[in-house]
């Protein structure tokens, strides 16, 4: 047992100005016993300071799981790079992660998650750091934000635009970790780690690997520990001899608001009568015209928001094993699951560690990928990653910057104004009041998707939203499906100020979309 430890034992072993890597997906395999016992270190003893953290997914979020905020203080945090960071409604007081990000008391970088769990990878085989494509022209590019959250980041690049056998790239030099947190469901004596109860791998291998290939320490939180050699070795996702410490956290949740479900950790099946359906409104209305762009057999990306419930119009019109979903977390086919427990899926054939998923992401094999949008501007631009005003509402790209970047299709869902007043019927949707701001704008505020750079590589882009469907072409945006009930000329192009244009061959959108029935779609 000498690999066991006290939370607060291994906090003593992180030195000062360590770089530390957390394994982590909002509440999912999120170690939080172990970062809280970190910053309660820091309240007694003043250390470790000055450390800088690696998240190629959200440590923590702002529904009961801390993760981040732990150690979110001055003189403790001095940089964190991150994939994404915690999120939330603005009905909920801002983590104090995000305080110290927008009042620049922490060097804050937002770096695509695939390229983060890269550059684990390549400073592991100690290879000189990510040579990439994925973030050209977005905000990941130095032409623009270069990842940099804030004035601190931004004097400090951390990736930078190379010209190599005759193309342009993006060079990520590598960042060593010190230290390595990560979490798992059960270690044994000598440090196996088994993954049952949780929704997801993660990354969790690639980063206690690059830790230990550069001698540095490697601690796994866990829920209980076994004696040695009794684990099957076909369980063992994390060998031993990978891991120096293990902390035991019996009550740690296997996702936000949930201590245990064996389905999510593909333990039992559920019926898919069980699972509950889309609700009938304006957001399923959208959710079904994205639904009819896939075909039977395909295999599809899925983001947050009202891209998620695209599933669930499946599961109601019986489709429910017509289409494969992949998510970035890592489970493969099932229902993936909304709202809290998003990141998650139930009935998953497969769970792929995250680094496996992103390198497919990132490659375009999948069929095609349905994400959100906060606004689209004239040149096809997408912002999902940054709001000024309230930047916790957004948690960041995350893995969306590694799955547009490559992908043969693009639907992008979303309302085409912000508080527009709608009365939706079976006859037709209707703008009874118009909405405080369009969303398609001028200028998105952060380039997230490129929307230029994708007509040159010849990806297929839909924007599909409560009133239209919006192409991308060479001369704009041009909405060619119209909602039954939508006044093109107001609700659209004047809603727009004229940022977007109404093919003159548009078609009107089907009434099944409406009804609070099924739809009738055929796969």
């Amino acid at each position: 047992m000498g690999k066991l430890v006290s939370l607060s034992d291994a906090a003593a072993r992180i030195p000062d100005d360590a770089v530390v890597t957390v394994s982590s997906s909002s509440a999912l395999g999120c170690p939080d016993a172990m970062l809280k016992a970190i910053g309660d270190r820091f309240d007694a003893e003043g250390h470790p300071r000055n450390l800088t953290t690696l998240h190629p997914i959200a440590a923590g979020d702002m529904y009961g799981v801390k993760g981040v905020d732990h150690i979110a203080k001055d003189g403790l945090l001095s940089t964190i790079i991150g994939g994404s960071y915690p999120s939330g409604p603005s009905s909920l007081p801002m983590p104090e992660i995000w305080k110290m990000v927008t009042e620049d008391r922490v060097a804050a970088y937002n770096v695509p998650s695939g390229i983060m769990f890269d550059m684990h990878r390549d400073v592991a085989a100690r290879r000189p750091g990510v040579l990439t494509k994925v973030g050209l022209e977005t905000f990941v590019d130095p032409i623009r934000e270069g990842c940099a959250m804030n004035d601190t980041a931004a004097a400090r690049p951390i990736v930078a635009r190379v010209e190599f056998g005759g193309e342009t790239w993006l060079h990520f030099p590598n960042i060593v970790p010190d230290v390595a947190i990560i979490r798992a469901t059960t270690a044994d004596e000598t440090g196996n780690l088994t993954y049952e109860h949780e929704g997801a791998y993660l990354g969790a291998l690639d980063q206690a690997i690059a830790t230990r290939n550069h001698g540095g320490l490697v601690i796994a939180q866990v829920k209980r520990v076994t004696a040695a050699g009794s684990l099957r070795p076909h369980d063992v996702h994390v060998p031993g001899h990978l891991v120096d410490l293990i902390v035991v956290a019996p009550d740690q949740k296997q996702t936000t608001e949930t201590e245990y479900d064996p389905a999510i950790s593909g333990e039992i099946m559920r019926p898919w009568a069980s699972f509950s359906l889309a609700e009938h409104g304006v957001e399923k209305v959208i959710a079904r015209r994205a639904a009819m762009e896939l075909r039977r057999g395909m295999t599809a990306n899925l983001g947050f928001g009202i891209s998620a419930m695209v599933p669930r119009i499946l599961l109601e019109e019986g489709h429910e094993q017509a289409v494969t979903w992949a998510i970035e977390q890592g489970a493969v086919g099932g229902m993936p699951l909304t709202g809290f427990a998003f990141g998650c899926a139930s009935n998953a054939d497969a769970f792929v560690p995250s680094p496996n998923q992103f390198s497919y992401f990132q490659g375009g094999g999948f069929d095609m990928s349905f994400l959100s949008f906060l606004e689209v501007d004239v040149e096809g631009n997408v912002n999902v990653s940054k709001l000024g005003k309230k930047p916790y509402l957004t948690a960041g790209c995350g893995g969306f910057v590694d799955i547009t970047a490559h992908a043969r299709k693009i639907v992008f869902s979303g309302y085409f104004e912000a508080g527009a007043q709608l009365e939706l019927s079976d006859d037709g949707l209707r703008v009874a009041k118009p909405g405080k701001f369009t969303k398609m704008v001028e200028a998105v505020e952060h380039v997230t998707f490129a929307g230029q750079r994708a007509l040159r590589t010849g990806q297929d882009v839909l924007y599909v939203t409560e009133r239209c469907v919006i192409r991308l072409s060479e001369t704009g945006l041009v909405a060619t499906e119209i909602m039954p009930g939508i006044d093109p000329g107001r609700d659209i192009v004047t809603a727009s100020e004229g940022r977007v244009v109404v093919a003159e061959d548009a078609t009107t959108m089907p009434l099944s979309l409406l009804r609070d029935a099924p739809m009738g779609l055929s796969l």
